[in-house]
């Protein structure tokens, strides 16, 4: 084939090696607008399994890439004045400018064509001329522009502002991240070294802070100045330098983060960052390019037609490209928000930073060096009070206010149905104790209504009877007396979502005979099948209000730990709280202070007779997924911050279910974000919720501060001794199981210690 590689970055010069090695008669020329050695940027940064994929495609190469390579194994973060080291991460970096030259002569050896400082702009005539058009033009590809009808680009330019420059200084021991606070804000830099005498080194901030500088107003020479003045105790008397004289003004970018609907229109392909871009923070885009150019050039041989072997590239590609951009999407994500942790200690700090882009989980950290996740362990039972210890965070002990948790895992409620006229029942006896049984340090009832017209459906149970009272008080005697759990009640009210049949039969459906009247902020049924509920008005305000009270009496008198109430998931408080379903025009709607004037009324009459010594949480829909017109993530962080000016104890932070409309982004861990803004910007402790099922994932969470709590419902429906499991797993054998069940410890840990080739 006749071929042309527009662009000569590494994409598209790796692609000519890679296709020449497959076929030497193909006519391959590659066509570059620049000069041979121009290039924005310092060094690039490859994984040791990126150098073995190049090296079983083209061994020649890759043993001169590698004669280059600055190696190291650690990461070193630089924060609030202490260095933190660790190590077994095995990256190496080349610089650009030399990888470009060495890829130059390799595709010169085989017989490829290459163009300098040639124009690229008539995209079609090179359609025409050419069998096959790849497009390696870069980040700002003029192909991808020309065809944008066809690629359809989704181009998100992000939140902060990097320069990247370059140093003589020395970074050769490790990747180096420095954070510096300046009379403007954080400023922070990615240092690492490329070769014997020079590293990269990327200043990175704000917006806010960069136009608080006036960054955008200096020249190149008075940005360097400013850079060099901030990191002067970091430079050691080296200066700054960049290789973008071309550009006026200072050269401070935003990263525009590129996603294509489509790779290939008619006999043009997408490659590299023209196709897909992953943020620096991960040092991904090289790898990208140069396995997707191994990947097209193998597919253009083995496939009997274009449109085909564009096909396999791209499926094969995309799915790894989208989880690159993922985990890049999570690291630009975390360094955007980074002032929110930036008062973390440093040993936190450190973790938070090497596990942002969930790439790297605890257990993974523990394989690359185990000593310091071990010390890291260590600090965080210290910071709980268990000096001496260093299990994994999720078995460090946790109070709040008088009540002791043995470890930070959560039954989260979840609904069971099987109430008769309100009352717990056998089911719920043997299914709550089964679960405090299985180690977990608190256990949460289901939602439990304070009035019979408070229920969801039929087999919802409440505490607004004797009965059932009585029926609580038995299984909570049961927890406290047979196991080390606590026990916390969740009280709620089902609003517009009440008077629905049981889950198995019809989630929120109607019943389809005795229903009850229903009860909300605003007459906006739940969905067009559900009945309207009456606009609450101040009668019955002051009687739920009353409701709540009563039952938080009977809360206490059961003897339950710790009270929540459920301000989520489109129930009554919840229909107060979201604009979707609050269309009141008094002093309850509009804004959102007004929003959560009731809730917060029912709030402080349940705190004023809920026992000082016992904590009170209240969970919420921290974000309704129904774009800006609903609950944001933001407007959460006022939600929160005003439950705790309220003397909210721990905030349980959900999401959705606010809404038919509602469109979640799921995905592992897909709430604990939120958690994670509200605990490290307002200040308050929180639970983290949402597809968390794995003792990595709670592990991950409580050792980067992301939450102080995490809750897990279903896998505890699936293991009601999740925990005990959990910890069996990864080698604990200090949880306290119940002493019948002892034999079955042993063999677990003896299980465990086989299948890790201990034993």
């Amino acid at each position: 084939m006749k071929i042309a590689c527009l662009g000569g970055g590494p994409a598209g010069l790796y692609f000519a090696i890679s296709a020449k090695l497959r076929n030497p008669e193909h006519d391959i020329v590659v066509i570059e607008r620049n000069r041979p050695n121009d290039t924005f940027g310092w060094g690039v940064v490859l994984s040791d399994e990126t150098l073995d994929n190049l090296a079983a495609n083209d061994e020649p190469s890759a043993e001169r890439i590698r004669e280059h390579f600055a190696y190291w194994d650690d990461i070193a973060v630089v924060h609030n004045g202490v260095r933190t080291l660790s190590t077994g991460h095995g990256f190496c970096g080349i610089g650009r400018r030399q990888l470009l030259v060495l890829l130059q002569e390799r595709a010169r050896e085989l017989g490829v064509e290459l163009m300098f400082e040639t124009d690229i702009s008539d995209i079609e005539q090179f359609s025409a001329d050419y069998d096959l058009v790849v497009a390696s033009d870069g980040i700002n590809s003029k192909v991808r522009t020309h065809y944008a009808d066809q690629f359809e680009p989704d181009i998100d330019m992000r939140a902060c502002k990097f320069v990247w420059l370059g140093t003589r200084q020395k970074f050769d021991d490790a990747f180096t991240f420095i954070f510096e606070r300046t009379e403007h804000g954080w400023v922070w830099a990615h240092a690492y070294q490329f070769d014997d005498d020079t590293a990269t080194f990327i200043v990175e901030c704000s917006e806010a802070t960069w136009n608080a500088f006036g960054f955008g107003e200096m020249s190149q020479d008075e940005s360097i100045a400013t850079c060099e003045r901030i990191f002067a105790d970091h430079l050691g008397g080296h200066s700054l330098m960049t290789n973008a004289r071309h550009i006026r003004g200072s050269a401070w970018i935003n990263f525009p983060r590129v996603l294509c609907k489509r790779w290939s229109h008619n006999n043009v392909v997408l490659m590299g960052d023209a196709a897909a871009t992953a943020h620096f923070s991960i040092g991904s885009g090289t790898k990208l390019a140069l396995e997707s150019a191994i990947a097209l050039a193998e597919y253009i041989e083995s496939e009997d037609s274009l449109p085909a072997a564009f096909a396999r590239y791209e499926e094969e590609r995309r799915l790894q490209v989208l989880r690159l951009q993922s985990a890049a999407r999570n690291s630009t994500e975390w360094f955007e928000q980074v002032e929110r942790y930036l008062d973390l200690d440093p040993v936190q700090f450190n973790y938070a930073l090497l596990t942002r882009s969930q790439r790297i989980s605890h257990e993974n950290l523990r394989l690359r060096d185990p000593k310091w996740l071990s010390s890291a362990e260590a600090w965080f039972q210290d910071q709980a009070g268990n000096k001496g210890s260093n299990a994994a965070p999720m078995f460090a002990p946790y109070a709040l206010r008088d009540m002791r948790l043995k470890n930070r895992i959560v039954v989260s409620p979840m609904a069971q149905y099987k109430a008769k006229d309100g009352c717990p029942t056998d089911w719920h006896f043997v299914h709550y104790a089964e679960r405090a049984k299985g180690g977990a340090g608190l256990v949460y009832t289901e939602m439990t209504c304070v009035s019979p017209e408070g229920r969801i459906t039929p087999g919802c149970p409440g505490l607004y009877t004797d009965e059932q009272q009585a029926a609580w008080q038995r299984l909570v005697n049961f927890i406290h007396e047979e196991t080390s759990a606590k026990a916390c009640i969740q009280l709620g009210h089902s609003g517009a979502k009440g008077s629905t049949q049981l889950g198995w039969e019809g989630m929120d459906q109607p019943l389809l005979e005795s229903n009850w009247p229903l009860l909300a902020a605003s007459a906006v049924p739940w969905s067009e099948r559900n009945a309207v509920p009456k606009a609450m008005d101040a009668e019955d305000m002051r009687q739920v209000t009353a409701q709540f009270v009563k039952s938080t009496e009977r809360a206490d008198a059961a003897g339950f730990d710790m009270l929540e109430l459920h301000f989520a998931h489109g129930y009554l408080l919840s229909s107060f709280i979201t604009p979707l379903t609050n269309k009141r025009t008094d002093e309850y709607g509009g804004s959102l202070e007004n929003r959560m004037r009731y809730p917060l009324e029912v709030f402080a009459a349940v705190r004023a007779i809920w026992p000082a010594h016992k904590p009170l949480s209240v969970r919420i829909s921290a974000h309704d997924w129904v774009g800006d017109e609903g609950v944001t993530p933001g407007e959460a962080v006022k939600i929160a911050q005003m439950l705790a000016d309220a003397g909210v104890d721990i905030v349980d932070v959900s999401a959705g279910q606010t809404s038919t409309q509602a469109k979640p982004q799921y995905g592992r861990m897909f709430q604990t974000p939120f958690a994670d803004r509200i605990r490290n910007e307002v200040g308050i402790p929180t639970m983290a919720v949402g597809n968390v099922y794995d003792p990595d994932h709670v592990n991950s969470i409580l050792m980067a501060g992301r939450a102080d709590l995490v809750c897990l419902a279903r896998p505890h429906l699936a293991d009601p001794y999740w925990t005990l499991h959990a910890a069996a797993k990864i080698g604990n054998t200090e949880q306290q199981w119940p002493l019948p069940y002892l034999a079955g410890r042993d063999q677990l840990l003896r299980l465990a210690e086989r299948d890790e080739g201990l034993i």
